[in-house]
């Protein structure tokens, strides 16, 4: 299995080579997520680039890397320490994703994040130099200027229901990410990602250092470092991170186009897996 290691904490990275050998593609998870949620992108490119998916810190099989006693603590306890003394922070995971492609002897790579991940990419690709393009899915530049998150999103997110066991602690915080008229019409599926995030997603200490990391997010002053193709993908209903960031995002990024989804939702490349799957394939193969 491979791993990165950066300031002690292991980083657990899956490595698929294609027949074609093209440029390697990096998905880049969201807030919490496992690397399920690139699954039908994954499938999309492998036939013509390489794919590398990590596991961003906390998540999966890579390693937290927070105080030991700090997780045993109860929520109400934990979480505050977190956000104030132990967070993550997104320049950290950037730089866990530059020692991952060291590791992988990746010198320029296609960077495509999501949500957080989006957020890492911005960042990797303002610091870094492997970054060949850029595929920013649903997420904000961070700062004063972005539209935050909403206050009845944040509540589905974060706050647990009163006797709600794992499962349907998972089912209600993905509500606010996928359209209802979706999950009405693929309850088999959603029991599987419910399956899959038990089994790959970052844990609650873990989750809340991500979260922290998110919070504190703000490149919008460095944007104009961005110099390489950037593809913007957004749902224009997305009740997380709100579609007025993409076009602060194609306002801001030199070389930037926005490709809106109408009607979609956080998780439209899940909903949408095929146009978005058409839109990638299109931008990579044009910067290859």
């Amino acid at each position: 299995m491979p791993r990165a290691i950066r300031d002690g904490v292991s980083i657990y990275y899956e490595r698929d080579e294609s027949e074609d050998g093209g440029t390697p593609v990096v998905f880049v998870q969201g807030l919490g997520y496992g690397r399920w949620m690139w699954r039908w992108q994954r499938e999309a490119v492998g036939d013509r680039y390489d794919v590398v998916a990590p596991d961003n810190r906390g998540t999966g099989q890579s390693d937290a890397g927070l105080p030991p006693l700090l997780p045993r603590l109860p929520r109400k306890l934990r979480a505050p320490l977190i956000f104030k003394l132990a967070g993550y922070s997104v320049g950290g995971l950037a730089a866990d994703l530059e020692a991952v492609l060291e590791d992988a002897g990746i010198r320029e790579a296609h960077v495509v994040g999501a949500s957080m991940g989006g957020m890492i990419a911005q960042r990797y690709a303002i610091e870094y130099s492997r970054a060949k393009t850029l595929t920013l899915c649903c997420t904000s530049h961070g700062g004063p200027d972005a539209v935050p998150v909403p206050d009845e999103t944040q509540e589905f997110i974060f706050d647990v229901p009163d006797g709600a066991n794992e499962r349907e602690t998972i089912r209600h915080r993905m509500r606010p990410a996928f359209t209802e008229r979706f999950t009405n019409r693929n309850p088999h599926l959603m029991d599987r990602i419910i399956e899959w995030r038990l089994e790959q997603d970052a844990t609650d200490p873990a989750r809340e250092a991500q979260a922290a990391a998110v919070l504190n997010f703000d490149v919008s002053d460095r944007l104009e470092r961005i110099r390489v193709p950037t593809l913007v993908l957004h749902g224009t209903d997305d009740r997380v991170v709100p579609f007025e960031n993409a076009l602060l995002l194609e306002e801001a990024i030199p070389d930037a186009r926005l490709e809106r989804f109408e009607g979609g939702s956080h998780l439209f490349f899940i909903e949408d897996a095929d146009g978005v799957n058409e839109e990638l394939l299109a931008f990579l193969d044009a910067n290859e």
